[in-house]
């Protein structure tokens, strides 16, 4: 998980309490703190999250919209491989028109971009 505010860090915490690992990265080390008090893996970067992550990996990003987001995206296609996963699970509307540029971005650096629309009612954006 990249983005630790209240639903990253919220769905961490569900995650890890239903026995999964979990290993996060915020650019603020209080919040990964925070969540690594219970039971998730800290990371100090996207590099350290990407080389902690078990393959084939998925990066669920959860940071806001906007240019954050594109950085996020792009620094993490930068690490992966072909047949690892980044979910773009922000508040972009799911099928905004940035989210063809990040699967262009995905696809010419490997992963898979599956854009996760958070739609009303679905538990993660309300």
């Amino acid at each position: 998980m990249v983005g630790l505010g209240r639903m990253g860090a919220n769905m961490v915490r569900r995650l890890v309490r239903a026995g999964h690992e979990c290993v996060v990265f915020d650019v603020k080390p209080s919040a990964v703190e925070a969540v690594e008090k219970g039971g998730a893996i800290g990371a100090s970067s996207l590099e350290d999250l990407v080389a902690k992550l078990a393959r084939p990996r998925a990066a669920w990003v959860m940071v806001p919209a906007g240019d954050v987001t594109d950085t996020t995206v792009q620094g993490l296609a930068a690490r992966m491989e072909p047949d690892d996963v980044i979910i773009d699970g922000g508040n972009t509307y799911g099928t905004t028109p940035r989210s063809p540029g990040r699967s262009r971005t995905c696809s010419r650096a490997t992963p898979r971009f599956p854009s996760a629309r958070c739609m009303p009612g679905c538990g993660s954006a309300g």
